[in-house]
């Protein structure tokens, strides 16, 4: 009998993730409120949810990809949510960038109902999801994860097992906390070789050949050296603008982690409070 998979959150990095199951071999059924992933999704052989709980009811490993804490808060709770829908024993895998805490809290509700959580932090991106080659940053139950390491292994290239829940979301901020400290390097490094008239490709080629510009970097470069009216286009600052808004909040997590635990991150503060102009993103607010 196939595994019963279920997925909620079709965004950016849920579609790419959710896309693998069903031409995997998993008996597959999504939700997300936008209609057209939902109808790709469908297409290539899952089943379509009218709700969350619809989707628990169908399905034994449950992935959610949503963009906050409130917004899984809110996926999970409630007569239409996944708490309401799924079977005992099933497992809930948490994708999306959340507190710690937030993680605990969702996981001590779902055990009064014999399920498990677990907070599956996802990286690698959009591009590594498409290409299976992800990484998963576990936090929670050792058994529970094992139910659900064929779900996690049909899109990841490695799954680490950060220890109890609410871990996995710890390491993936410790990550992302690096991530944004390299883009801010990247792009002060790409400005100021522009300013001195020295080649994108020279700086990107002596960054390769000493390893302080990983392919995480160049691909983001590639954003920064777009012509000036490409990066100033509608649906062009639309994109930027979501990526800024997720860097924000990731890096707001972070430092809000750091003060619980009384150490400071001084260059994290700062990076926070630059994403607009890291990103190219045109809010006179921000920048």
């Amino acid at each position: 009998m196939a595994i019963r998979a279920g997925f909620i959150g079709l965004g950016n990095q849920g579609k790419p993730i959710a896309a693998h199951y069903a031409p995997s071999g998993f008996d597959t059924t999504v939700y997300d409120i936008a209609e057209e992933p939902v109808r790709e999704l469908e297409a290539a052989g899952a089943r379509r949810a009218s709700c969350p709980r619809e989707v628990a009811e169908h399905a034994d490993l449950i992935g959610i990809c949503v963009p906050e804490d409130d917004h899984v808060r809110a996926v999970l709770r409630g007569d239409d949510g996944v708490l309401a829908g799924a079977a005992p024993g099933s497992v809930i895998l948490i994708h999306s960038t959340i507190l710690p805490e937030t993680a605990t809290e969702l996981a001590a509700e779902a055990a009064e109902r014999d399920l498990s959580l677990l907070d599956a932090c996802v990286t690698g991106g959009a591009a590594r999801a498409e290409t299976k080659q992800l990484t998963f940053l576990v936090g929670g139950d050792e058994d529970a994860l094992e139910k659900a390491r064929p779900l996690l292994e049909c899109t990841s290239v490695r799954i680490i097992h950060a220890g109890e829940v609410g871990s996995g979301a710890k390491l993936k901020l410790c990550l992302n906390t690096i991530t944004y400290i390299q883009w801010a390097a990247a792009a002060e490094s790409f400005a100021l070789a522009q300013a001195i008239g020295l080649p994108k490709e020279v700086l990107e080629e002596a960054g390769q050949a000493n390893g302080q510009i990983t392919p995480l970097m160049l691909a983001f470069l590639q954003v920064q050296a777009m012509p000036a009216e490409a990066r100033s286009s509608a649906p062009m600052q639309e994109s930027l603008r979501g990526f800024m808004n997720v860097a924000e909040k990731d890096l707001a997590w972070a430092l809000q982690l750091a003060r619980k635990a009384e150490v400071t991150l001084p260059v994290t503060g700062l990076v926070s409070q630059s994403m607009a102009r890291i990103y190219g993103v045109e809010d006179k607010n921000r920048r």
